[in-house]
């Protein structure tokens, strides 16, 4: 009788990932040799040579000239991730400004722009019009500087999926299909660069970029489970565990700044009451403290002004009752807080900490347990957005040959 044969791998396809572990391997490495990747994952000297001869010629990775010896035998040459050829484009649509950035596979910031707009006072597809100019701009900086850009991502306010923001209260936004917009805007000033068949696109909210960003370039070492939130006009949140966002079943979650922390608090524009953003966010904090900007608002913090310590302490207060019950709810390992929360941190964090200790139920949560953090100046949504393409480059750097092989 016949046994059944075992289905032959797909050669093209096992070289198709060994490619992406390599590249993976010397990106996380930022500098490297041949003799440590395969050490590192596994294959043969000789099979690793062949594939990082592959990946030269297909300009992903450069040689430095420098040499390592660190290991027994000839000292072999550094491999890092080039400089040029493919990167990501990164777009954040916020309340009041809008970022735009482009990062290359070293995870450098190669090309930003930032613009101080109101976009309260302007409909969504004129914003989307801004944000594509303003991208348009960069691409063109990126260009002379040797950069393909592989793709964009747009982080965007409020809820978003398939594309499009359901609801941004901030902005008044309503079912507003922003990747198309964007497409359209962009492709009108870069024939090639938007629509079905030019740049791939790929949106998300904004706190998730930044969470993003905490996690691939931020300071938080092997932690993988985090809650991260970020202080603007409202309060955005992400939920990071082992590595990966949590979007609950329609992506939405993490919106904990309509978390109600009073229900007989102030109205907020979502409808509800007593919502957080209403006591810790950029506009709630300034009402309270009287102040004109963020910059005013740290002075009179620093110059103990009872106005400011009062408005900061309560927003610290609602901050740690919100946050508890998120910690109760999802064992984090830590708390990171964005935005312009890491300016207030001095001010902000007692009363947070405060708060964890007396709620979380665990007992881990005592006030010098340092599991409150500020996050690191690295971790915008801009850049969680362009890295959030360079992700899809380094998992499949085949399918974004053509870009490398432009310049």
């Amino acid at each position: 009788m016949n046994q059944p044969t075992e289905p032959k791998a797909d050669k093209s396809g096992v070289r198709r990932h060994n490619l992406s572990l390599v590249l993976r391997t010397v990106h996380d490495a930022g500098e490297t040799t041949r003799a440590a990747v395969a050490s590192r994952v596994g294959l043969t000297r000789p099979a690793v040579s062949s594939l990082v001869e592959q990946l030269l010629d297909l300009g992903f990775l450069v040689e430095s000239g420098k040499t390592f010896s660190g290991q027994a035998g000839r000292p072999g040459t550094v491999l890092k991730p080039a400089d040029t050829g493919p990167a990501g484009l990164g777009v954040e649509v916020n309340i009041d400004y809008v970022t735009v950035c482009v990062v290359d596979l070293t995870g450098t910031d190669r090309v930003r722009r930032t613009e101080r707009l109101d976009n309260r006072a302007a409909g969504a597809t004129e914003v989307l019009d801004r944000a594509a100019r303003i991208a348009a701009e960069a691409l063109d900086d990126a260009a002379e500087r040797g950069l393909v850009p592989a793709g964009a991502g747009l982080a965007l306010p409020g809820l978003v999926t398939g594309g499009s923001v359901r609801q941004a209260p901030n902005l008044g936004w309503n079912e507003v299909d922003a990747e198309r917009l964007f497409a359209e805007a962009l492709a009108a000033r870069r024939p090639g660069t938007g629509g079905p068949a030019g740049l791939a696109l790929t949106s998300d909210n904004e706190a998730n970029m930044a969470a993003l960003a905490e996690l691939w370039f931020g300071g938080l070492g092997d932690l993988r489970t985090f809650l991260h939130l970020t202080g603007e006009i409202g309060v955005g949140g992400a939920i990071v565990v082992h590595g990966e966002l949590l979007r609950g079943a329609h992506g939405f979650a993490g919106e904990i700044g309509h978390l109600v922390v009073d229900a007989e608090g102030p109205r907020c524009r979502c409808g509800s009451r007593g919502c957080l953003e209403q006591y810790a966010g950029q506009a709630a904090l300034l009402r309270a403290a009287a102040a004109g900007d963020v910059a005013e608002l740290v002075r009179r913090a620093e110059t103990g002004d009872p106005r400011t310590r009062g408005a900061l302490d309560e927003a610290g207060r609602m901050l740690g009752r919100a946050l508890s019950g998120a910690v109760n709810l999802l064992d984090p390992e830590a708390v990171v807080l964005g935005g312009i929360f890491p300016l207030l941190m001095p001010w902000l964090a007692p009363a947070v900490a405060e708060e964890l200790a007396a709620r979380v139920v665990s007992g881990l949560w005592t006030p010098d347990a340092a599991r409150l953090r500020a996050a690191s100046p690295a971790s915008d949504a801009a850049r969680g957005a362009a890295a959030l393409v360079l992700h899809d480059v380094l998992t499949d750097p085949l399918a974004y040959a053509t870009a490398a092989t432009d310049n």
